[in-house]
């Protein structure tokens, strides 16, 4: 089942295999885009103007080189590439549990809105765009709910922008002696999620709701959740992005020397510019086409398959 299901009666695969197969194609797709994540979060929490300045292209391809790959800006191709992949313990207990909580929790938030206030929607947007409007109001509660996996996701980002806060301590020894500061960035992550989801789950369903005309979201096709996907997700990442940029830079910084968000904001806007806060969007909208299609279209296969698999384990029995 699709993380934007249609409404309606309807077959529902089994909660362990919403979790096996989420779970599955979050593993997946980890070890196919950290790297992408990586140079994403690093071009992000970068402070420093890389092109511009009336410096020549190979001077600002240097810097750029040396803001992706740091200690491993001159050394060999695969060096570089290996380079990409720090952090990937946290990473995986991030993506795994962020999907797994996501795309199984967005269809419970969004069945316990139809129980509950499904005719309330209808009568304030419309039947279809009630229905539309129930998942992206879904998906924003769930990302706003989201914020409980932060410390994950900043041992990650710490590990992929500021691998000096883990010298000589363990992660142990790191979640003893900071505690409560691992949710350093909540309120700004919260930011960042409820219109950033509200737009992802949205934009999918207003794309198969209004474009391809489905009623049953689990028929759209192939190309039509490539498309519907695409267009979430595009929407998703701008909406969020200078949310985003803030969020990477709190948790990027060291741990014994925090800054404020507003502080960000006021340094982002004197020293680099308003377009500081789109940085990094460039890429992660470039990876954003394959990402969802390969991430969707596991997923859909995958919860599927397990279902299948274990009611024949069942019936064998």
């Amino acid at each position: 089942m699709s993380p934007a299901a249609g409404s309606g009666k309807k077959h529902s695969e089994s909660g362990t295999a919403r979790l096996l197969g989420s779970g599955a194609s979050g593993i997946l797709e980890l070890f196919t885009f950290h790297p992408v994540d990586t140079v994403a979060k690093r071009l992000m929490s970068n402070t420093e103007k890389i092109f511009g300045n009336g410096q020549p292209l190979s001077q600002s391809m240097g810097k750029l080189n040396q803001v992706i790959f740091r200690d491993a800006a001159t050394k060999p191709t695969m060096s570089k590439y290996l380079s990409l992949f720090p952090g990937l313990g946290y990473a995986a207990g991030y993506k795994v549990s962020q999907r797994i909580y996501k795309f199984g929790g967005q269809p419970v938030a969004r069945d316990f809105l139809e129980r509950h206030y499904g005719q309330s929607f209808t009568r304030a947007f419309g039947e279809r765009n009630g229905k539309a409007m129930m998942h992206a109001t879904a998906g924003s509660l769930i990302g706003i709910g989201e914020v409980a996996l932060l410390p994950l996701d900043v041992l990650k980002i710490k590990r992929q922008t500021n691998p000096d806060a883990f010298r000589g301590r363990g992660l142990f020894k790191i979640v003893a002696d900071e505690g409560m500061a691992l949710y350093r960035g909540a309120g700004w992550t919260v930011l960042r999620n409820a219109p950033g989801s509200f737009a992802l789950f949205g934009g999918s369903a207003f794309t198969k709701e209004f474009v391809f005309g489905l009623e049953d979201y689990n028929k759209a096709t192939f190309i039509q959740n490539f498309f519907a996907s695409i267009g979430g997700a595009v929407a998703s990442l701008t909406v969020s992005a200078p949310m985003d940029v803030i969020k990477t830079r709190i948790q990027a910084r060291s741990f014994d020397n925090p800054e404020s968000g507003m502080t960000i904001i006021r340094k982002m806007v004197q020293q680099e510019g308003m377009t500081a806060f789109f940085k990094g969007l460039t890429p992660k909208i470039l990876v954003v086409g394959p990402k969802l299609v390969f991430g969707f279209t596991l997923a859909q296969w995958f919860i599927p398959t397990f279902d299948r698999m274990l009611k024949g384990s069942k019936a064998q029995q």
